[in-house]
């Protein structure tokens, strides 16, 4: 308990006298296959593996064909961050993911240990999509997108950041393919305000006060392999057919698809977690993150209280 609100937020770490690893919250979870089968999802949508098949050599020349994954410069900030992004150029019809991807998805993770001058990376999603596929749900994106990166140095000042990363992502058309983009960037200097960051700095989410909802208040019980969360939760009708999506900070947490429904003015979500242990865990409310897609508008909650 007492723990800071979950972030977007991927820290430099050292283990043992081995080189610096970044740990990211969105690595996928390890779902195990009594999970799976307990909440029917068919995992055939997540992984088809085609570089033996016809039909890949015939259509698809190299994944530089489907996703280009560059990096954006960016800007020094006035709190002495630097503001960079990973710009996604997506072809026709395909598709990649959001940080909690849905029941078919594939979440990207990241590894920053190459870096240099560098403390830790914030990633501020811009809103997502909710596409559905065989009867199953993703959230994710489609065309170019915008990821801006929040880059702390380790010596403030203005020094140099040399920026040396990999992304591990899915891309989906039809079929999901893995796919692993390497991000370099040397950032000096103040650099340019780029509009197309700015941008999606601006598509984010809006927090629950602007949006005018009110607290988010949950409760937490025991299930047999895990725990179930409900949260309700007073907020304005935002169109169209509303998902709720639930997040928790530890990444090894299997989190089920969220029921979500309405009373009145009220929204309700409910949904189960499953750790490894396969059995009921210690979770922190603060450590609990619950994002509203609707047809108008998305609003985030960090947070919830005992209700």
């Amino acid at each position: 308990m007492g723990r800071k609100p979950l972030q977007d937020k991927t820290r430099i770490t050292r283990s043992q006298g081995r080189r610096s690893n970044v740990i990211s919250h969105s690595r996928p979870p390890p779902y195990v296959s009594a999970m799976i089968k307990r909440l029917k999802i068919a995992l055939v949508a997540a992984f088809t593996v085609l570089s033996g098949s016809n039909a890949w050599a015939q259509n698809i020349v190299s994944l530089a064909d489907i996703a280009q994954v560059t990096v954006l410069p960016g800007w020094r900030t006035e709190q002495g961050t630097h503001m960079a992004a990973i710009r996604i150029d997506l072809a026709d019809g395909w598709k990649t993911y959001w940080r909690a991807p849905g029941e078919a998805g594939i979440p990207p993770s990241f590894d920053w240990a190459g870096s240099k001058n560098l403390a830790a990376v914030k990633l501020h999603w811009p809103t997502p999509k909710i596409f559905y596929t065989n009867g199953y749900r993703s959230i994710g994106y489609k065309g170019v997108t915008v990821i801006p990166i929040e880059l702390t140095p380790k010596r403030p000042g203005g020094q140099a950041i040399k920026l040396r990363g990999q992304m591990q992502l899915g891309v989906c058309e039809d079929v999901c393919i893995p796919m692993d983009a390497q991000l370099k960037a040397d950032l000096t200097g103040p650099g340019t305000h780029d509009p197309s960051i700015r941008a999606s700095l601006t598509h984010q989410p809006q927090d629950a006060a602007s949006a005018g909802g009110g607290k988010a208040i949950c409760t937490i019980e025991p299930i047999a392999d895990g725990l179930r969360v409900s949260i309700k939760t007073a907020l304005p009708r935002q169109g169209g057919d509303e998902v709720a999506i639930i997040e928790v900070a530890d990444p090894s947490v299997w989190v089920a698809a969220p029921e979500t429904r309405r009373k009145g003015n009220m929204l309700l979500a409910s949904t189960d977690l499953v750790a490894p242990s396969g059995t009921p865990f210690a979770l922190s409310r603060s450590d609990i993150r619950m994002t509203v897609f609707g047809a108008k508008n998305a609003v985030e909650f960090l947070g919830c209280t005992a209700g």
